[in-house]
């Protein structure tokens, strides 16, 4: 998975970068079958505004792209600390992710059973 990281307003410390690519990383085993280079994700840290300084100052964006999947995903989440921000935007992917799967696997399996009932005698 390449992974593109972007710091807005705030500078991209070697800890903060190393902790975004640990998040990302643990998406990998939720996509569907599709793991090589040809998946890529960019994410966005930083502060909201120079201005503020207290309450939800810190934004992650992560945004996904799966090749064969036009939708693709994308996370957005803001909290005063610039880590849970990470956290609260890996989990609301995952969910993202996780529901597309679900919906491919649900496909196929509504498929099967229409391929069972159109075939007569079929397992009998």
């Amino acid at each position: 998975m390449n992974i593109n990281i972007k710091a807005t307003n705030i500078e991209l410390t070697p800890e903060l970068k190393n902790y975004v690519e640990q998040k990302v990383n643990v998406l990998e085993k939720h996509i569907y079958h599709e793991i090589d280079d040809s998946v890529k994700a960019w994410v966005e840290v930083g502060k909201i505004s120079e201005h503020h300084q207290k309450g939800d100052v810190y934004r992650a964006e992560i945004q996904i792209h799966i090749p064969r999947n036009a939708k693709g995903a994308r996370a957005e989440a803001t909290h005063y600390d610039i880590f849970a921000a990470i956290d609260k935007a890996q989990d609301e992917i995952k969910i993202e992710i996780e529901k597309e799967k679900n919906k491919k696997v649900s496909l196929a399996r509504r498929g099967g059973r229409l391929f069972k009932k159109l075939i007569p005698f079929f397992g009998e």
